[in-house]
């Protein structure tokens, strides 16, 4: 009996509080609607029709596509991709499980009312879960989008009460969800961080060459749709004693380094992580320091040097200021940033194969879901235990943030490789590592397996498997031995702030 009236006591409590909201809800929507304001009878129409299905959002993420920007083009695609999320759970879940009838639109003037009369649940707002979930996708890519967009996604709000088509109650509620939507996102998919600089703590003072004597250049003139190329043009004008030497697609990347490396004083590179690791491997065997310049995708070593703009290259070859940075040999062939056995090699393998004729950026999706779907594994033993795993990931130095998604590195000088494991082979291990990541716990489950060493032998009880270095398919091995080689490489650099 107790219990019962316990219940019936709960209920009557739950309906005063929407009794309460919905009086509010209705008060505040009569005072807007109510309200004169040519302002509002202009704009407010405008900015919600043009955010219907979606059109100013997708407007928007095509800007920033085309300004060319990697990190505008990364919080575009993850805006775009978190709207659709959220647009799903608004408008076939959310509507579905709770059905509220919309105002009554006889109050906001006519010329006010939006252009089309919504007929589904007026809770939650789906205009509004999918402004808030844009704005907040853009911002984890692209921080100094995050002002406009919410502000913008605020407006788009506020034009769902003024235009007749929710309560504020909704419109809060899609503001809610879509950022919720997002911060899940962002626990699943951490945003690229941006580009952290391995400081030197000193730098050395090599012979200044103000004029580029000594130097010879080697540039991939294909690299990254023709920058290496313009490239090339730009550095004979500031470094006109510079020999430069262009890369042809028949040629032998690892001897024409050699080869340039044998008769430099400084050894030069433009092109990708691949391009410019053959030339590391150069560099060092020849005892030469390197100069890199920024001329493919990503640039990932590049960045990390401080050498992301061509002009701190250049700057520090005139300056004669260099830094001492390690380096990392699998099967005593040298990597800068990453390698990798798994998945990922396929993925790499198969985007090379389509990237010449539909482009990278697509390349990579199909890439991506081809490789999803093959749910291969590979067996890798370390330290004496053998676990299944879908992607084994070597980084030379440790990367940031920790988990499986490592993007960054601060330090080029620790001497350690930075080993990770991860088994998403099956649809169980799929949920685990994904319940764990949401709930920051990645790194207490068995699917996910973390270790820094200066030095490793990882075996493959199943035979030879495909290597990736910096981006680049090699050889197939049964046997990865790794090691991280304290401050080999000699690179031309200068102060972030220099």
């Amino acid at each position: 009996m107790a219990r019962r009236m316990h219940r019936s006591g709960i209920r009557a409590a739950a309906s005063g509080v929407r009794e309460q909201v919905h009086a509010l809800d209705t008060a505040v929507f009569s005072a807007v609607a109510t309200t004169p304001s040519p302002v509002m009878d202009r704009w407010m129409p405008r900015l919600t029709n043009a955010a219907d299905h979606a059109a100013l959002w997708l407007l928007i993420a095509g800007g920033l596509y085309l300004t060319g920007r990697s990190r505008a083009r990364r919080g575009a695609l993850r805006g775009v991709v978190t709207l659709g999320a959220t647009s799903l759970i608004a408008n076939q879940l959310a509507k579905r499980l709770h059905h509220r009838e919309r105002p009554i639109r006889a109050l906001v003037p006519i010329g006010r009312l939006s252009r089309r009369t919504p007929l589904s649940s007026s809770f939650p707002s789906g205009h509004s879960a999918s402004a808030a979930a844009f704005a907040a996708g853009v911002s984890a890519e692209l921080p100094v989008a995050s002002v406009p967009l919410h502000v913008l996604a605020g407006l788009v709000g506020f034009s769902r009460v003024a235009t007749g088509a929710h309560y504020p109650s909704d419109v809060a509620a899609g503001l809610v969800l879509g950022s919720t939507v997002a911060a899940i996102g962002r626990r699943l998919v951490p945003p690229v961080p941006p580009p952290a600089v391995s400081e030197p703590r000193e730098l050395d003072q090599l012979p200044p060459r103000p004029r580029g004597r000594g130097v010879t250049l080697v540039v991939n003139p294909a690299s990254h749709s023709g920058r290496g190329a313009t490239l090339s043009r730009s550095l004979r004008r500031v470094l006109p004693e510079m020999r430069i030497v262009e890369l042809k697609e028949s040629d032998d990347v690892d001897a024409v380094m050699r080869a340039a490396a044998a008769k430099a004083d400084v050894l030069a590179v433009a092109g990708g992580d691949g391009t410019v690791a053959a030339a590391a491997h150069a560099a060092v065997e020849r005892g030469v320091p390197l100069a890199v310049f920024p001329a493919g995708t990503f640039n990932h070593f590049a960045r990390t040097i401080g050498a992301d703009r061509a002009k701190r290259t250049v700057q520090a070859i005139r300056r004669g200021t260099a830094d001492k940075v390690d380096v990392a040999y699998l099967n005593d062939r040298i990597f800068l940033n990453t390698a990798s056995v798994g998945a990922y090699t396929d993925f790499v393998r198969i985007r090379e194969g389509l990237e010449k004729r539909i482009g990278k950026p697509l390349a990579a999706l199909v890439a991506g879901w081809r490789t999803m779907k093959k749910d291969r594994t590979v067996s890798i033993t370390v330290d004496g235990t053998t676990r299944d795993s879908s992607l084994l990931f070597i980084g030379n130095g440790q990367y940031e943030p920790h988990g499986f998604a490592p993007s960054a590195r601060e330090d080029l000088q620790d001497g350690l490789l930075d080993v990770r494991i991860l088994d998403v082979s099956n649809r169980w291990s799929r949920f685990v590592v994904l319940l764990a990541t949401l709930t920051g716990q990645l790194e207490r489950v068995k699917q996910y397996h973390e270790v820094a060493a200066p030095e490793l032998e990882i075996t493959l009880p199943k035979g030879p498997e495909r290597i990736t270095r910096d981006g680049e398919v090699g050889e197939a091995s049964e046997v990865l031995r790794v090691k991280a080689v304290r401050r080999a490489l000699t690179v031309y650099r200068v102060r972030t702030d220099g």
